[in-house]
């Protein structure tokens, strides 16, 4: 009998580092795509050049040839193209009326894509759903004059995660990645959605949980060092935690080597190729890339590595052939994380 998804990642990860994928974003933009392109035959309101979402459906082609080329890369596990398919985000574009569609077919796209990949070679490939930040905050007022004041509440929020949640579980998504976060408490209204959501479908998909940082002081917008949002989200029991995007891998050695002592559970790490150029563009090569991810691997902060903006399917190639046998991470026990960290012990069932 085939095991949990799971179940497979906590086994293979004993082993060996297993590899993420890289951006969507650098991938999409090498296509030079006209706006015509993106709108394809719908009739919207709104120019949609730049909505990279909507190309699951108007080029499913391209996002399903980002995929391949990810996974012929070396990707044990690849993301879905729905970074910013939620009502919130979609808004930009008049495109509400498309989320639960354009989360089923990044989702099969995506599976298709790995199904593909393993029926070729024998390895078996994962999914993860992609869930992005959305551009508003449950923790801060956009309103300089008004602190209290705050766009959405709590469960505005978490309808709109649910029904990207849904939608990606109804796709196939093997997990669901809460990723880019830059306020904790989005990220604790995500988690809540997804649990329901995976509650609902009778199903078992488990929590990949990643925060960005927003400054060399190590903490995301709403002010949580990865310690701090660490605490404050365990007790979901994600299959993973980690850092994405925030600044290359150089930059983020020190906040990973943190979060990765603390933490009871899987670190996945997937960072920028470095800082971006006076054009917002990123010029670090892959080699580098890896060679700066292969100073985590040694020292044994992770145990799933991939990249973020700026990276490409020759990032994680050599990122993938750079950390085959490198030391694994090992998960410290409950007791020694709550050690390290100076905190006192506490009831995870709580």
């Amino acid at each position: 009998m085939t095991i949990s998804p799971a179940d497979y990642v906590r086994q293979t990860t004993q082993d060996r580092i297993m590899v993420f994928d890289g951006g969507y974003g650098t991938a999409i933009q090498a296509y030079k795509l006209s706006e015509e392109d993106y709108r394809g035959d719908l009739d919207l309101p709104m120019d949609q050049k730049g909505n990279n979402d909507l190309l699951s459906i108007t080029k499913p082609d391209i996002i399903k040839a980002v995929h391949m080329a990810y996974l012929e890369a070396g990707a044990d596990i690849i993301e879905t193209n729905s970074f910013s398919a939620t009502q919130i985000s979609m808004a930009d574009y008049g495109c509400e009326h498309l989320v639960r569609d354009l989360n089923i077919q990044s989702a099969k796209l995506a599976r298709e894509a790995a199904e593909e990949a393993q029926a070729k070679d024998g390895v078996r490939r994962l999914v993860a759903g992609s869930i992005g930040p959305t551009n508003k905050t449950l923790s801060l007022s956009p309103d300089v004059n008004d602190p209290g004041f705050r766009e959405i509440d709590f469960d505005y929020l978490k309808g709109v995660y649910r029904e990207q949640c849904d939608a990606l579980i109804e796709g196939g998504v093997d997990f669901l990645l809460i990723e880019t976060i830059f306020d904790t408490l989005n990220a604790k209204c995500a988690a809540m959605a997804a649990k329901e959501a995976g509650d609902a479908s009778g199903r078992d998909v488990p929590l990949m949980i990643s925060m960005t940082i927003t400054d060399m002081a190590g903490r995301n917008l709403s002010g949580h060092t990865v310690e701090g949002f660490w605490n404050a989200i365990r007790h979901v029991k994600p299959l993973t935690i980690g850092l994405n995007c925030s600044f290359g891998a150089d930059l983020l050695r020190p906040f990973l080597t943190e979060l990765s002592k603390n933490a009871d559970t899987l670190i996945m790490a997937y960072p920028n190729a470095g800082l971006p150029n006076d054009l917002g563009e990123y010029d670090e090569l892959p080699e580098q890339t890896a060679e700066l991810i292969s100073e985590w691997t040694q020292e044994g902060l992770v145990n799933i590595i991939g990249g973020c903006c700026g990276t490409t399917p020759g990032h994680i190639a050599a990122i993938a052939n750079r950390v085959k046998g490198e030391p694994v991470r090992h998960i410290p026990t409950l007791a020694t994380a709550t050690r390290l960290s100076g905190l006192e012990p506490f009831n995870m069932q709580a």
